[in-house]
Parts: structure tokens; sequence; C-alpha cells
């Protein structure tokens, strides 16, 4: 069941959920670039650093876990709100540490409180979008990444270079605010899923159904494995760019400016063809497309830095191209009573392959003479692997309505009366 808005008032609501993930994928995406400062800051190896970067994304999954139990309880509204107000208390605490046990700390305080703000976005967009323009609406949403690329990372890399790592999350907790005050007035009341909650005593059995139905599994293992890959790479480009190819700190934001400008077009693009051509075939092409950036930033041969910018646009496009239909089809996955926890729960299934692909690349990955990265080609052949892999696996995910019988047979099981019944009249 959908809420009906004026084309107006679903416009600004999608750009402004698109500005909320904006600040979540920023105050994450940051820390790559900031990579090379950090490390120098506090005299730490890539593996300490990834172990920063995971420390967010691994607590990330244990809030995103945790909320596929409650998600489905309250008001869309005032969940994305709470949320997001703890969201930009953890900015500060980030802000103020002083030293890299503290600021592990608050990376982790930012995982627990960001993790779930993905999933109440996009069981938001689920419940005001029809399904047939979802695809499009995920495009919408998507942007943020791009956004984050063009705008909020080169903006916090040069903030870093100036005055010190920890400006940029003085600028997330700022914007932070600033979204938080226009949600307040943009974001309806949706409270429809609300007559099918599950009472209190049922939640962890449901959960527990809801983690081992097959078609979840096949789910839930399609984002691991794609996310593991992204992250074996994604995270040391910086680092590797600024010790093995001599680039200064300040130039990155030229080339994440670049990648964001690429995708903002791109991003759309690719989620209206998806909605045209499919999920799973548009999903395929693009991931397939992107084994040849990967492997070619994993064995970066020495490039004008022109030459290096074009490139990157084109990495950054393959990458989230890839990411859009993904994230467009694990929509239709479950049935819409469980939409907001199943989706909460692939959340945090996404962020444990960003925790572990980020943490296992950092383990491969020494430190060479001048701080070059040395290993960088095996993450990429791993990444390349793991991404034939989701491209083989994605045949085996299907959505509610292309699974009927396993559908209602979980529904029976799972939901009350009202539901089976629902479900018992749609297979008839």
């Amino acid at each position: 069941m959908t809420t009906s808005l004026t084309p107006l008032r679903e416009r600004t609501l999608l750009w402004l959920l698109a500005l909320t993930q904006f600040t979540v994928i920023m105050d994450f995406m940051v820390m790559m670039p900031l990579g090379p400062q950090i490390m120098h800051a506090f005299a730490i190896t890539p593996a300490a650093f990834a172990t920063a970067v995971s420390a967010y994304s691994l607590c990330s999954g244990l809030s995103g876990l945790l909320a596929a139990t409650y998600i489905d309880r309250f008001d869309r509204r005032r969940l994305l709100q709470v949320a997001y107000a703890l969201f930009a208390l953890s900015n500060l605490a980030c802000a103020v540490a002083t030293n890299f046990h503290l600021l592990l700390a608050a990376r982790a305080f930012a995982g627990l409180t960001g993790g779930v703000l993905g999933s109440i976005v996009m069981a938001i967009v689920s419940d005001v979008i029809p399904a047939a323009r979802r695809g499009a609406a995920t495009g919408v949403i998507m942007t943020a990444f791009s956004i984050a690329a063009i705008a909020g990372v080169p903006a916090g890399v040069l903030l870093g270079a100036h005055y010190g790592w920890s400006a940029p999350f003085v600028l997330l907790m700022v914007l932070s605010v600033a979204i938080w005050v226009a949600g307040s007035r943009v974001v309806p009341s949706l409270t429809a899923h609300l007559g099918q909650r599950t009472p209190l005593a049922h939640v962890l059995p449901n959960l527990w159904r809801l983690l081992t139905l097959p078609r979840h599994l096949k789910a839930f293992a399609l984002t691991f494995t794609m996310m593991a890959g992204h992250m074996l790479v994604i995270p040391f480009i910086a680092p590797m760019l600024v010790g093995n190819h001599g680039i200064a700190p300040q130039q990155l934001s030229w080339l994440y400016m670049a990648g964001g400008a690429a995708t903002l077009v791109s991003s759309r693009a690719v989620g209206r063809l998806a909605d045209r051509y499919g999920k799973r075939r548009v999903f395929r092409v693009m991931a397939l497309v992107s084994l040849v950036p990967v492997l070619f930033v994993t064995h970066l041969p020495t490039l004008p830095f022109l030459a290096l910018v074009a490139f990157f646009a084109l990495f950054m496009i393959s990458m989230s191209g890839r990411m859009v239909p993904m994230q467009a089809l694990l929509t239709t996955i479950p049935e819409p009573a469980r939409r907001g926890a199943f989706l909460s729960a692939n959340s945090a299934v996404q962020a444990l392959g960003t925790g572990i692909g980020a943490w296992l690349g950092g383990q491969w990955l020494t430190n060479g003479v001048h701080g070059a990265i040395i290993g960088f080609g095996q993450n990429g052949w791993i990444a390349a692997a793991l991404t034939c892999v989701a491209v083989l696996w994605v045949s085996r995910v299907r959505g509610a309505s292309e699974d009927v019988p396993n559908d209602v047979a979980v529904s029976a099981s799972a939901v009350p009366a009202a539901a089976t019944a629902a479900a018992a009249a749609a297979k008839s």
C-alpha cells in the first residue's frame, strides 16, 4: 500500500530524503580521502585505518539488525527524526576526538546512529512510490552518492587540508541540523503499515523467520557479496594515490568532484533503464562493465592528472551504476507488511559486507617506502571475482510477487490472520 502525494510534494520529499542520505554517505565516504591525513595524524597503519572504517560499518550493521525488530512499529517520520538527531550528535563526537581510540569509539557511535537511516529512507520511498516507478525514485535517492562525491567529499577534503581532519565532521553536524529542520516540515506522517503490526512477543521469532526465509537469504547473499567486493577497493584508493602516485591530498577533491558530476546524471539514467529493461538485466550489464575500471584502478599506471580525473569519473559511474538496479530489485523482495524490517536487515548485511571487506582489504595491504601502498592489485582481483559471483547469483534473487507460494506460507505463519487471508486471496 502506498501513500498518495502530489507530484510536487513527492519530488520535494525524494530530494529531502536524498539529502538525508547525502549526509550519511558523506560521513562514511569522507573518511576515505582523509585516510592519509588520519594515518599521519595518529601514526597508524593501513590496517588500523581499515579498522576505523570497518568499526563504522559493523556497528551500522548491528544497528540495522536491531532496527528490524522495531522499524515497522513506529511512524516512519518520527523514527527518522529521532535517528537523524542522534546521527548529528555522532558527528560532533567524531569532530572532538583527540586520539585514535576516541575516534574509533566515535566512528562506532556514528555507525550505530546512522545505520538505520538508510532503511528508514528506503521504507519511506517504498511507502509513497508505486513499484512501477520505484527504480526511478531509487535513482533519485542514489544521487545522494553523487552529491556526496561532487560536493560533500571535495568540500570535506579541502576543509581537512586547511583546518584539520576533524573539520568535515563539524560541517556534517551543521548540515544535519539544517536537513532535520527541513524534514520536520516535508516528511509526512506514515502509519499505514501499523495496521499489520506484530505483537512484541512475536518480534524475535518473526525476525528469525525474516532472516532465514530462502528468498531473503538469497537477497542478503547478493548484498554481502557486492559490498565486500566494493570495499576491498574503495577505502584504499586515496591512500594509494597519495602514497604511490604523489597526488596531493587537496587534489583528491577534483577526482571526487568529477566522479560525482558524472554519476549525478548516470544514477537517474540507470534507474530509468532498470524500470524499462528489468532490474536484473541492467545490474548484470553494469556489474560486468565495472570489472574493467576495478582492475585498472588496482593496477594503476602513472597517468597525467587530467587523465586520472577522466578515469575516475568512469570508475564512479560503473560502481554506482551497479548499485542502483540492485537497490531497486531489493525493494521488491519482501511483502509490504515486512518491507521496513527486511530493508533494515538488508542494511545490516550491507554494513557487515562493507566492514568485513574494508577490514580484510586493510589486512592484505602493507606500507612500502615513503608511505606507498603494497598489495592493492590482489584486492582488485578478489573484488572482480566477487562481482562475477554476484552476476551469476542475481538470477536466484526473486521478489515476493515472483514467489507467491512460499510468500503465502511464510505470511501464514508470521503475520496476523488478516494478512493470511489477504495472501490466500492473492493466491486464488
